[in-house]
């Protein structure tokens, strides 16, 4: 295999990883300061898909999708918070996997019954239709786009987790929500913000993948299970692990296909092998304390 092909596959690995970042980081954002297991996230993310398709085919505009599509999720994830998670906070958190995975399939009936059960390709923007030269390398323009959108809504969250008062309370409220409570912060208006932006983080990203693997009802029970091998391979309630787990298991799927053809969905679950058996906390995860 020559430098160049190897090249283009680490970059078809890292497009999808940066797709299931978006995906993980609203996920470990929820679980880390809501304690809140979100079966539903993935078909948060189809939904996205869908809600993007259905701009895209209305209007011909794809960056209008882009930006519609988020919001009509999000919006659909404050009612979600407010109606059905809000009663379960401080109970069993089984009632949130039963309450999310209830969810999950009634949106996957209610998607079906709506767009049908077909495959649905949806064509990436003209513009960005064809190759450009990158770092020695013919590559699809679009592919690049989704990196770039990708890395940038990262280093917002980072920003805004970093360097804003909201983030503040985010990350003192994942090490102890009832000091966060005490201090008369409105912890659960907090609970709501981060719940909708990760829904909207979901969405963008069945926004980005739909026009490289097409739009369909399975689509969203499929990444989430790589979506929370991502966590867990980052660590729990940790955004940075989140970006590096599922940027390594793009690059982790895709060479292992290069190595041992049909192979590739093998080697993911060798990597989280790997990573617990290491540091069974995950790359940036941290010891809890004992009860």
């Amino acid at each position: 295999m020559t430098i160049e092909a190897l090249l283009t596959q680490v970059l078809n690995g890292l497009t999808i990883g940066a797709i299931l970042m978006l995906i993980a980081m609203g996920l470990t954002l929820i679980f880390g300061l809501m304690g809140v297991v979100n079966f539903a996230h993935g078909s948060l993310y189809m939904l996205g898909a869908y809600l993007g398709l259905t701009v895209v085919n209305a209007t011909g505009q794809f960056w209008i999708a882009v930006i519609v599509a988020p919001l009509g999720v999000g919006a659909l994830g404050f009612l979600f918070e407010r109606s059905m998670i809000r009663p379960l906070y401080g109970r069993d958190p089984l009632l949130h996997v039963l309450l999310t995975f209830g969810v999950a399939v009634v949106l996957s009936e209610a998607v079906e019954m709506i767009w049908g059960p077909r495959v649905q390709p949806l064509l990436p923007p003209a513009a960005l239709a064809g190759s450009v030269e990158f770092i020695g390398i013919h590559y699809p323009a679009y592919r690049l786009v989704v990196l770039g959108v990708a890395f940038v809504v990262v280093g917002l969250v980072w920003f805004t987790l970093q360097r804003t008062n909201l983030g503040l309370i985010i990350r003192s409220g994942t090490h102890d929500r009832e000091m966060v409570d005490a201090l008369g912060i409105n912890v659960r208006r907090v609970f709501m913000t981060v719940f909708v932006a990760g829904t909207m983080l979901a969405a963008l990203a069945g926004v980005l993948i739909a026009p490289l693997r097409s739009v369909h009802p399975e689509m969203g029970s499929q990444v989430i299970v790589y979506a929370f091998i991502a966590v867990i391979i980052g660590g729990l309630g940790s955004v940075g692990g989140a970006v590096a787990g599922a940027l390594l298991i793009g690059v982790a799927e895709v060479l292992g296909a290069l190595v041992i053809p049909g192979m590739a969905k093998a080697a993911i679950y060798v990597l989280v092998a790997i990573v617990l058996i290491v540091k069974p906390t995950g790359l940036f995860g941290t010891e809890r304390p004992a009860a």
